[in-house]
């Protein structure tokens, strides 16, 4: 009975530990394709990327409350930095009062 329990208990640890394994596929790809399927792999492609080319091109986007918005604000141009005249900066003598 002992040797139950103890298989039981062991089984129940590993149930966690055998999820977390990985999912090993060894045949990638499987088995190799025929030149027949490659060919009419291709025709697809080929016939995919035509139809995507006959698509127009998307317009303007539909918004029916773009009128009513105002235009965003237009930045103001930076104003011109003091030219630099050479003349040091004055600075403040004396103690500050805290």
């Amino acid at each position: 009975m002992k040797l139950f329990r103890l298989a039981a208990v062991l089984a129940v640890l590993a149930g966690p530990a055998y999820a977390q394994m990985p999912n090993l596929n060894l045949l990638q790809d499987g088995p190799g394709k025929t030149p027949e399927e490659k060919a009419a792999e291709a025709e697809r492609d080929k016939a995919y990327k035509e139809t995507l080319k006959k698509i127009p091109d998307a317009k303007a986007s539909n918004d029916p409350w773009g009128g009513m918005r105002s235009d965003p604000p237009k930045q103001q141009p930076a104003a011109p930095k003091a030219a630099a005249t050479g003349a040091p900066k004055k600075t403040k003598t004396g103690t500050a009062a805290n």
